[in-house]
Parts: structure tokens; sequence; C-alpha cells
């Protein structure tokens, strides 16, 4: 099977006439008239109108980057750029003591949100070394796990501040 090209226009029995926008190892991105972006299988039914004969990466720049994401967020002590809840950028974190005469603290609530973030980050770290330690016994490594899950369940509180439920802790879960 010859791939074709970014370029190469064709004719889809579903989706009609389009382009081919990107391609990697399995698939095509085709801007169709009709139906927009769409991504067929690279041994979908489709007629050929125009090939563009260009060297084909089967390896998108997303896969790749995506990969290099992956390995870094695994094994590096780099934080992720992870967004706040809308309703709490900007906003403070004041603390104050039950004493009047003593003085609050302010606090940017980006600055302590990062901050969780660091942690959170660094958990994870913590626990990839842990995983992949081949000096523990395995009964170790799950029962670091455990500690691990209750760090974890002991920070969801601050999901309120997360904007995407994906990046919120989570501790055990109840059943």
């Amino acid at each position: 099977m010859k791939l074709l090209g970014i370029g190469s226009r064709i004719n889809h029995p579903t989706y009609g006439f389009g382009v081919v926008t990107n391609v990697d190892s399995r698939h095509y991105w085709i801007t169709f008239q009709e139906k927009g972006l769409e991504t067929i299988e690279l041994n979908d039914e489709f007629e050929t109108i125009e090939a563009i004969n260009q060297e084909v990466d089967t390896v998108s720049f997303y896969e790749v980057e995506s990969t290099l994401r992956k390995l870094l967020k695994q094994w590096s002590d780099v934080s992720e750029v992870v967004p706040i809840s809308d309703k709490f950028k900007g906003g403070k974190l004041i603390i104050e003591p039950s004493d009047t005469n003593l003085t609050s603290k302010e606090i940017p609530i980006d600055t302590f949100f990062h901050k969780i973030v660091m942690v959170r980050d660094r958990v994870r770290v913590m626990e990839q070394k842990i995983n992949s330690n081949k000096n523990l016994e395995d009964q170790d490594k799950i029962d670091l796990q455990q500690y691990i899950t209750r760090i974890y369940g002991s920070l969801t509180t601050f999901n309120v501040l997360f904007k995407l439920k994906s990046d919120h802790f989570v501790g055990v879960k109840s059943k």
C-alpha cells in the first residue's frame, strides 16, 4: 500500500471530497468539504483523485510530542502547566489567626496553587521511583504505594482549585 502525501485529494464514500492534511502510522487526517476534519484508517475505502507523492513520515509530530511529554512527566522533576480554575484566577488566600491582635497573611492564590501542583508532581515522581526501584520487594512497593494513595487522598481538598478534572488528586476510591 502506497501512502498518500499531505495535499492529496480523495473522494470518500461517506464523507465526500477531501484533502489529506496529516498522516501517521495508522490514520489520515482529512479535511472534507461537507464534513470538516475527520480521521480515517489508512486502509479505508476511498477514491484517490490526486495523489501527492512525497515522503510521508509515518510518525506524526503529535505522536513524538506526546511520547516526549509522557517521558518527561514520568521521569523528571519538571512541572507541567496545569490550569487553575477560572473562578480563582487572580484571587488570594487569606490566613487569619484566631488572635485578632496578630496580623493575617495574604498569599496570591496562583502562588499557592503552583505550590500544590509542585507537591503533586513530586509525589508522582516519588511514586515512579518507588515502582521502578529494583532493590525494593514487591510487598514494600505495595506498602509505599498505599501511603502515596493516602497522600493523594489528603490533598483532594485542593481539587476545587484545578480547572480540569483530569488534574485532580485521587485517593482511595469508595466502593
